[in-house]
Formats: structure tokens, sequence, C-alpha cells
């Protein structure tokens, strides 16, 4: 069945983007009524975040993020395979000036959990050698391909969690590699704060803000838009944070989610709301899901 799957995703890059997209909205709608827990992660969380939202037009926010969802999974073929002349034209860069600036300082490329965050991962791969940190995925044939999309271009240096941030920060801070740090999730209680997220406290690790301090780099927040139908995707890099990192991680960790919310209100349908964002509670409160 995997190996079914893959052979549609790379027919599928053939096609315009447009027809790809218009398929994944529609795998994405089916998905909605077949994935139930994760229908049912969706519905909590946006619950939990957006409580004065009417429940109809949440019902219809999460739909929407279930098309989105599928379809940024189904353009993964585009990533994987497509030329790079057909990658530069469909993902465009603003304020790419902040990445190819002069490499004197380590520089963290912060990357919240959008649906697009991969077609950013690529498109930059053109401009810079990077490091980042994956998640093994649990089918082996994915996981390969998933490695192979990520270093399609350039050297691009993949390190396991395994590998554990010191070798990421040893990559910044000798090869002046950007290190792609995605680090909005919920890892589980060891060395996470609870910060708020939309008002909910959300077990977050404060790794921006100690990574920060350990390698001495500069923090550049990019978030990648999916545009309608065919007109591909944008990312945004903005400048570097002044005044960052402070001596308060709790108060650092606490503008990384100030500035993922304010991200999510502009495309909310983008954010992974499948995640189980608030698994990990505070002793003695019940769980979310």
């Amino acid at each position: 069945m995997t190996r079914l799957v893959i052979a549609l995703l790379w027919l599928l890059h053939f096609l315009p983007l447009g027809a790809i997209a218009a398929f994944g909205n529609t795998v994405g709608r089916l998905l909605f009524w077949l994935l139930r827990e994760r229908r049912h992660v969706t519905r909590v969380n946006l619950e939990k975040c957006f409580p004065q939202m009417p429940p109809r037009e949440r019902e219809h926010l999460a739909r929407a993020h279930f098309r989105a969802f599928t379809r940024s999974i189904v353009e993964h073929s585009l990533l994987w395979w497509a030329p790079e002349e057909r990658i530069r034209r469909l993902i465009r860069v603003e304020g790419l000036e902040h990445l190819v600036a002069p490499r004197a300082e380590p520089v963290i490329l912060f990357v919240p959990h959008f649906v697009g965050l991969d077609a950013s991962g690529t498109r930059l791969a053109l401009e810079r050698n990077a490091v980042t940190i994956y998640s093994t995925q649990k089918n082996a044939l994915f996981n390969d391909l998933f490695a192979h999309g990520r270093g399609r271009f350039g050297d691009q240096r993949q390190l396991s969690r395994q590998d554990g941030v010191r070798a990421a920060i040893r990559s910044m801070v000798r090869e002046k590699r950007p290190f792609f740090y995605l680090p909005d999730q919920d890892y589980g209680p060891r060395d996470a704060l609870f910060v708020p997220f939309f008002g909910v406290n959300a077990a977050t690790v404060p790794g921006l803000s100690r990574i920060a301090r350990l390698a001495g780099a500069k923090v550049r927040p990019v978030v990648t838009r999916m545009l309608p139908g065919g007109e591909g995707y944008v990312v945004q890099i903005d400048p570097p944070w002044e005044d960052f990192p402070t001596d308060d991680p709790a108060a650092d960790t606490l503008r990384m989610n100030r500035f993922i919310e304010r991200a999510v209100l502009g495309m909310p349908e983008q954010y992974l709301w499948m995640h189980k964002r608030f698994k990990t509670r505070p002793e003695g409160e019940a769980g979310f899901y």
C-alpha cells in the first residue's frame, strides 16, 4: 500500500500545482471523516484556543485545516521530485536578505509548525546549507523520502533527535550553518515550562532561548504561507530579534508563543492543530484529549 501511495505522489508531481491542490483538498475532506482521533484533537485545540469563536465557525476552521494539511502532504510530491526551476517559481521568499546576510554570527531559523514548513526548508536549501533536527517517521519508506526531500539540494546536515542539540550548535558555530529549528510542540514534561498559548498553559521547551544563549545566535523567524490553488507558497524571513535572549527563559518562551499566536491569526487554518499541543498538563489537571 505504501508503495502505491508513493507511486501516486510521484505521478502527481507532473501535474500543474492547481490540479495537485484540488486533489489534496478533496482527500482532506475525506480524511476529516476517516481520521477520528485527529479530528477530535483538532476540535479540542480550536475550542481551547478560540473559546469565543462560534462553534459553527470553529467547525469550518477544523475542516479547512484538514484540507490545508492534506494538500501540503500531497504537494510534497513537488518538494521531493520537481526540478529546481519549478521549486524557485512556486515558492517565493520574502526577506531573503536576512538569510544570506554576512555570516559572522550563528543563526537560528525559528520555524513554527505551519503546514508549509517543509516547502520553506526545500526552498531555503537552494540558498544556504543548514542543519536541522528531524523526527523519525514510523514508516521506513516515508522516512527515507522525507530525508531525501530535506537533502535534495546543497549539503544539508540532518540530525536525529538522538544526536541532540549540541551537534546542531557545533554545526552552527563551527560551520556557520543556519539551524532550522521547530520548538513549538509538546515534547513532554522534561525540560518544559508551562507558558500560555492562546491563554492555555502549554508545555513548551525553552530551547529557542537556551540555544540562542549557548551559541551566541541571532533568531530569525520563518513563517510559510500556503497560497490558494496553484499560486504556490510565500516564505517570510523576518529580521533578527533584538534583545533576545534575555536572562529570563520563561519570558523569552512567552515571546516565542506570542509571535506564533500573531502568525496563526493571519492564517488560522494552516497551523498544525492536529498535534496534541496541550497533551502535557500541570500536575493535578485533567487531560484535554
